[in-house]
């Protein structure tokens, strides 16, 4: 069986190649080609943490995965990184054990950061060039990365935190990748943006209706979690398109589950991104149309990750032995 340690995965993985196979796995979604179960949730609320448990296969694949993902946001204070996890390769044929990625949230960061990437790219306005960092975690870092990647280096971009060190902090350390400043007041920052990236553990909304100007899109990554809600319920009830990476996943625990179960929105007014990559004029159709893609992530993309991280491992090991 193959053993893989976080530095030798994070090794592994090339950001254009991830994000074509991230696509992939949302098309693939979209046509039912992926045997998506519930996502199961453990919550230790005394330890301000949780662990969500995906698992699944994608048709014709060799391989199947089943992944465990921990976050416990109290970890700073103790010196540790606030998530974990790793992934089990098993074989589709025979379920024999394959591999083991001990990659400690790693390859969860990089497909979360890519799939909030592929969202503004898709639902965002064409000449948008402002783009807003909500959080200071691992997360903000990587959404920053995610987006230059797929979008741009011209992308200019601000990092607010309720612990403005740390948001200074953030930007300076991504300062060198593009124009990243600090930012304090959050409602001028939110009427600045073109784009808004949120990436918060908020139980409660942090950004109101009334601070969006017409045109902005959302990337809701942080509400992944019963009870977890970054944005205003009028601002998810009123906005003029609703996408997720799967919409009845979103509609039960994600940034759409509590303006849904309050009767502010349809289910059949959630599109999935999937099928707006299949068919692109599902999404945004003009300038002015506030658009929200709320993501709480699917196992088709660490399946993704994983037949990435396996492929190029195969190659490199090919290589080593010629």
């Amino acid at each position: 069986m193959i053993t893989l340690s976080r530095s030798e995965i994070e090794a592994l993985i090339d950001y254009p190649l991830a994000a074509k196979a991230i696509e992939a796995a949302y098309r693939a979604v979209s046509k039912g080609r992926v045997n998506l179960p519930p996502v199961g949730h453990i919550a230790f609320p005394e330890h301000q943490g949780d662990c969500h448990i995906k698992y699944g296969h994608i048709q014709g694949d060799a391989i199947f995965a089943i992944k465990v993902a921990t976050g416990f946001a109290g970890n700073a204070d103790r010196g540790l990184p606030s998530g974990n996890g790793m992934t089990l390769v098993l074989s589709a044929e025979t379920g024999e054990a394959v591999a083991l990625l001990h990659d400690e949230m790693v390859m969860t960061d990089i497909r979360t950061a890519l799939g909030g990437a592929i969202a503004s790219r898709e639902l965002a306005r064409a000449d948008s060039k402002k783009v807003l960092i909500v959080g200071t975690g691992i997360q903000a870092r990587r959404q920053v990365e995610a987006h230059i990647a797929l979008i741009g280096s011209h992308l200019e971009f601000t990092v607010w935190g309720r612990n403005s060190s740390k948001a200074a902090l953030v930007a300076n350390e991504l300062g060198e990748q593009a124009s990243t400043t600090m930012v304090e007041d959050l409602e001028a920052a939110c009427r600045a943006a073109d784009i808004i990236v949120t990436t918060t553990a908020a139980i409660s909304p942090i950004i109101q209706r009334t601070w969006i100007s017409p045109g902005t899109h959302f990337t809701a990554v942080g509400a992944d979690a019963p009870g977890k809600q970054e944005l205003a319920t009028e601002l998810v009830a009123q906005a003029d398109l609703l996408a997720a990476d799967l919409a009845a996943q979103c509609l039960d625990h994600g940034e759409f589950a509590i303006p849904y179960r309050k009767g502010k929105l349809q289910a059949e007014s959630v599109q999935d991104l999937g099928a707006i990559l299949i068919a692109p004029h599902l999404g945004r159709s003009n300038a002015s149309q506030i658009t929200i893609a709320d993501l709480t992530g699917l196992a088709a993309q660490d399946l993704a990750m994983t037949n990435l991280v396996l492929s190029a491992y195969a190659a490199k090991s090919t290589e080593t032995r010629d």
